[in-house]
């Protein structure tokens, strides 16, 4: 039976710019199906909660922009399931206002926060790794993350150092690290001691809206000034009025980092942060050249390792092509090396500089 004071938050409003051209503004990578399995990122993220947490339970947290992407792509949300950023400001800001949302209706509530764009191929792992953390938070005052046993050195994703063992696979954390560079990345990895963090996130309301008071406080006493509020129809009147005024902060930064009551649950459920072209790439069946085709016509000659995305019926050759990431998508081509792929987003940025939002 499912518990009925389990919540699920899924975070569905970036814009997803390491994935351009193929995700832009109008419509991010979460809303599309890289996998070519019917269903996209996000509605796989939807799919796999619903064994765990009652699907009115389940909210959406989003940038206003997307509302009609989201009603289409989930229809058996309520308009109550949907809580419409009016403006972005990272992701700590709109983890607190779905926990003060969520308070209000339950306040024996204990939540999952997850992001709208991960793979996870081993569900039944992650069910049970899920089980077992909210069981923990439930039972002690903690903030929960969970890591994720790493199988490289990945210069993209934050690491975290476990400590003591608090019980089962759940430990308390030692330290924090933002996407360190190639060699820290080697020694985390050989070491056994790190792992990634995935931005999954397990607490009960009440604990993550005290911790909150301690840690951030300005942004605790902006949602402390709509108390009684949440849960009525003057909610969203405040949220619009108020939000966009709040200081655009990660839930890393502004807790995680700063808190003396966080764990680490560490897990190994073949996660993925589709967050690239490259984990894109390797997340996808192969041919015998070591080449991925999204849903494309490609004649590739003497050409390994690389990925091509083509929208639409054009036919790609290509001859002597190694490790590079070709995504063509309506009015932008993208020719790049894989091993470059973290100067996408820079690139995204010089397109707005110099064409506007024309290309975005």
């Amino acid at each position: 039976m499912i518990d009925p004071h389990r919540y699920c938050v899924i975070m569905c409003g970036g814009i997803g710019s390491r994935f351009w051209p193929y995700s832009r503004s109008s419509r991010p990578k979460q809303f599309i199906d890289f996998l070519g399995t019917g269903r996209s990122l996000l509605q796989m993220s939807y799919d796999r909660v619903l064994p765990i947490v009652k699907p009115e339970n389940i909210i959406i947290l989003t940038n206003e922009q997307y509302a009609t992407e989201i009603r289409a792509q989930l229809p058996d949300l309520s308009e109550e399931q949907i809580l419409l950023e009016p403006a972005r400001r990272n992701t700590a800001p709109c983890i607190a206002w779905a926990a003060y949302h969520i308070h209000a209706k339950d306040p024996q509530a204990s939540i999952m926060v997850a992001p709208s764009d991960h793979l996870i191929t081993r569900e039944t792992i992650f069910e049970k790794a899920i089980l077992e953390g909210f069981r923990f938070v439930e039972n002690h005052h903690a903030l929960l993350t969970l890591g994720i046993k790493p199988t490289r050195p990945e210069t993209g994703y934050g690491y975290i150092q476990v400590g003591p063992k608090a019980e089962g696979e759940i430990h308390k954390v030692k330290t924090f690290t933002e996407k360190p560079r190639l060699e820290l990345a080697e020694v985390f990895v050989e070491s056994g001691e790190f792992f990634w963090n995935s931005g999954i996130f397990l607490w009960k309301a009440s604990t993550v809206i005290e911790e909150l008071h301690e840690h951030a406080s300005d942004l605790a006493s902006t949602f402390d000034n709509a108390n009684g509020l949440f849960g009525t129809p003057d909610e969203l009147e405040f949220i619009e009025k108020n939000y966009p005024g709040v200081m655009g902060i990660s839930i890393d930064f502004a807790l995680m980092e700063k808190s003396q009551n966080v764990f680490v649950e560490c897990v190994n459920f073949g996660w993925s942060d589709l967050g690239t072209w490259g984990s894109l790439y390797d997340n996808s069946p192969k041919n015998r050249d070591g080449n991925v085709t999204q849903n494309c016509a490609v004649m590739a000659y003497n050409s390994t390792g690389n990925i091509f995305a083509v929208k639409g019926d054009k036919l790609m050759v290509v001859e002597g092509l190694k490790d590079y990431i070709v995504a063509d998508a309506d009015d932008v081509l993208l020719i790049c090396p894989k091993a470059e792929e973290q100067r996408i987003k820079q690139m995204v940025n010089d397109v707005r500089l110099a064409h506007g939002e024309k290309y975005l």
